[in-house]
């Protein structure tokens, strides 16, 4: 009985009463469901205020626009920057499952401190007089913006522990030892994206409005119940959930390899020392074979010899230690290689997510400028990214129910479209959007200047749907990119390694947000001098050469694709593609 018992216990997983997680009791698409349902509240939560913040940082804080375009851009990149923190903490001292719960606390905390200050004049700065228009609007400073950046970068910390553990949560939940269970883990991460989108879509239209008309301490107040909820709802799934045992710090592992390889080289290279110190890993990643005997016995095969790919990190391993601390397994120098090999297709989709910030800044700052009535409803600006969350929630499931299941016939593969090819699409499907949004950029300014509303802060004529057009094309690169990238860092890394491996997807988005601070400031630098003032810097947006700005982010996204081609073309695929003990790439 107690063998039959430990046969159908999860290798590697407890419940949540730290318990051995069990087969057919813990895991699976229900335990899943409860994470897409809590994702839907998270990021409504999030993306409700995220989405228009650029608006209330200029009209309540008086931020100058390219300040306040800042400083969304650099809140946003700190989320998701932080992501790799919630994931490394994941994989080396908690699980998933707690470092979701601890985050989901942060956030309701500094929701709670930004809805205190919104609701508070006293909190904000004086409203500008339009008596006298002559004196600018005194910015928000000392204890009131402590308080506005401590309630945003509590906000920012609790994002980061989410949504570095979340999806990694959800998609554990699947056996990936089994072609149903990577099926329906692939399914999972399509769905995920699907409900970002439809959270997302709540949050842009419904949440918007009321920080439009109603105030912002109503948005911020939703956002702190909707995160409030989401704790009770995502503890309903604690009896299903198989959560995976922590292995200590996947930092460690690398760095012990990458200094052991480069200090190992410098010492004398004795043949008597090669294959000296290969011990076998405590690390719960899937072994080369694995042999079942008659009385159920499992029997491991460990690695003889290290790959022959990345063959100067071989040296940790076939040379006599300089230290003890420093002693390498194969199998840890396996893991440190798949980590480097996943590491250029994270820096290729840095670009690409740069392309999006423009979506919560500058393109908001655009739509702003224009006629947004739809009939007799006025549409909020800020309600504009509702056109890709809508097409995204339709592409989702048409990707997974039909595009996938015709690829797999065509291709006789499991994946149908590879995570790389996808990941492709969504680089490609940037630099269109890019391109779209220069040509209604030039449009938008053509009918300010042939209108006489260069000037003005009237609405001009012209309907805001033509900003439409490049939301659809990012939106569109952002499903099928971040879906990729998601599954793609899970499948691939090490099993120590996939909380930390899938956050990477979040940190692309964060590069991509810091770096688009460094890109406007950059331009502005380059472009200002004593005879014209710089392309992004005049407060009035009709002033601005953003044209030019978008013209310059497809060149850099066409550089940046090819950089990604090169890449993709030399990659070997690892995970459920070949045995552990077979080389990645030859």
């Amino acid at each position: 009985m107690e063998v039959e018992n430990q046969l159908s216990a999860w290798d590697g997983y407890v419940d949540w009463k730290n318990k051995p997680a069990v087969r057919g009791k813990h895991g699976g698409m229900l335990a899943a469901s409860f994470v897409l349902v809590v994702e839907v509240l998270e990021n409504l939560a999030y993306l409700a205020n995220a989405s228009n913040l650029v608006l209330y940082l200029k009209e309540f804080m008086h931020f100058p626009p390219t300040d306040s375009a800042n400083s969304v851009t650099n809140f946003m990149g700190t989320a998701f920057l932080l992501a790799l923190l919630g994931g490394f903490l994941s994989d080396a001292l908690f699980t998933t499952y707690h470092i979701y719960l601890i985050s989901a606390v942060i956030e309701f905390l500094g929701l709670v401190l930004l809805t205190v200050q919104a609701h508070s004049g006293s909190l904000k700065p004086p409203k500008c007089n339009p008596a006298t228009a002559n004196l600018p609007c005194q910015q928000v400073h000392g204890a009131k913006a402590a308080m506005l950046f401590l309630g945003l970068y509590l906000v920012a910390l609790g994002v980061g522990g989410i949504k570095g553990s979340l999806a990694a949560h959800g998609a554990e939940q699947f056996d990936e030892n089994t072609p149903q269970g990577r099926k329906q883990r692939s399914t999972f991460f399509n769905y995920f994206v699907f409900c970002l989108s439809f959270g997302a879509l709540f949050a842009v239209t419904l949440v918007v409005w009321i920080e439009d008309n109603k105030g912002w301490e109503w948005g911020f107040g939703i956002s702190t119940l909707t995160i409030l909820l989401s704790i009770p709802i995502f503890l309903a799934g604690s009896k299903f959930y198989r959560n995976k045992i922590p292995n200590g710090s996947p930092l460690t592992i690398i760095f012990k390899v990458l200094v052991g390889a480069m200090l190992n080289s410098c010492m004398a290279r004795s043949p008597s020392n090669a294959i000296a110190n290969m011990a076998t890993s405590p690390s719960p990643t899937p072994p080369s074979k694995e042999v079942t005997t008659e009385n159920h016995d499992k029997v491991v095969e460990t690695f003889e010899s290290p790959s022959q790919s990345l063959k100067f990190l071989n040296r940790a391993v076939i040379y006599k230690p300089t230290f003890d601390a420093l002693k390498c397994s194969v199998q840890q120098v396996e893991e440190v290689k798949i980590v480097i090999k996943i590491l250029p297709v994270f820096v290729c989709t840095v670009m690409l997510n740069c392309c999006l910030a423009q979506l919560s800044t500058f393109s908001v700052e655009q739509a702003a400028t224009m006629n947004t009535k739809l009939g007799s409803l006025k549409v909020p600006p800020a309600s504009l990214p509702v056109f890709p969350v809508v097409f995204i929630m339709i592409l989702a499931p048409v990707y997974d129910h039909i595009i996938v299941p015709f690829a797999r016939r065509v291709t006789k593969s499991e994946t149908g479209i590879t995570h790389l090819q996808r990941i492709g699409i969504g680089l490609v499907l940037s630099i269109l959007a890019m391109a779209v949004a220069a040509m209604v950029e030039i449009k938008r300014k053509r009918v300010a200047a042939n209108s006489g509303l260069l000037d003005s802060t009237q609405p001009l004529p012209i309907t805001f749907f033509w900003i439409a057009l490049q939301y659809l094309f990012l939106g569109s690169a952002d499903l099928f990119t971040l879906a990729g990238l998601l599954e793609f860092f899970f499948t691939e890394a090490p099993v120590s390694m996939r909380s930390l491996a899938t956050s990477l997807s979040w940190a692309s988005l964060a590069m991509g947000y810091y770096l688009s601070t460094v890109i406007v400031s950059i331009v502005n630098s380059a472009t200002g001098d004593s005879k014209h003032k710089p392309w992004l810097s005049d407060r009035n947006l009709n002033h601005h050469h953003l044209e030019r700005f978008y013209w310059l982010m497809c060149v850099l996204s066409t550089l940046n694709f090819l950089h990604y081609l090169f890449w993709a073309k030399i990659y070997k695929y690892g995970s459920n593609k070949r045995n552990w003990a077979v080389e990645m790439t030859k």
